[in-house]
């Protein structure tokens, strides 16, 4: 089954931390999480602004901490799933940190995700939806990122790409 995620994270460069996760499911079915592991006093000034504020309430039963996180998302995925993201190299790593190193993660997982905004490229760029609001909200921008994929989804099958 093929997943949709965007993940919301702080980064120095040197460490990436996760702070929000959300993921939309082939079925329909979908996941929201925040960490409540993550240290806001790192964030930077771009995800303060863009970020920080979107997030719930403290008592919102959204905030996990990042062992529940990965317990959620093993019971999400199920077996064989199929991760997709938007520029998906950092989103990788954060998903992937959730059970220590890539090496950690559940045998049936693939070791990357594939990238919507390369099958964009692919496709030679065509015309895709707006994003009518939400932005850097992870569940927000998975959903955001399953629509770019399925405005592309007949076009690629057509030229025999396996998406």
């Amino acid at each position: 089954m093929r997943f949709w995620f965007d993940t919301e994270f702080i980064e120095d460069g040197h460490t990436i931390e996760l702070v929000s996760i959300g993921v939309v499911a082939e079925d329909g079915r979908e996941y929201y999480a925040v960490s409540s592991e993550f240290d806001a006093s790192r964030a930077g000034d771009w995800v303060r602004e863009h970020v920080l504020g979107q997030l719930p309430a403290l008592d919102d039963p959204a905030w996990r901490t990042r062992a529940q996180i990965r317990a959620d998302l093993e019971d999400f995925f199920g077996e064989q799933p199929v991760f997709w993201a938007w520029v998906s190299a950092y989103d990788h790593v954060v998903l992937c940190q959730l059970w220590g190193s890539m090496v950690g993660l559940p045998a049936s997982y693939p070791r990357w995700t594939r990238d919507v905004k390369q099958l964009w490229h692919a496709l030679e760029r065509p015309q895709l939806p707006r994003q009518s609001g939400g932005e850097h909200h992870a569940l927000a921008d998975a959903r955001h990122v399953k629509l770019r994929f399925d405005a592309m989804a007949e076009r690629a099958y057509h030229l025999g790409l396996n998406v």
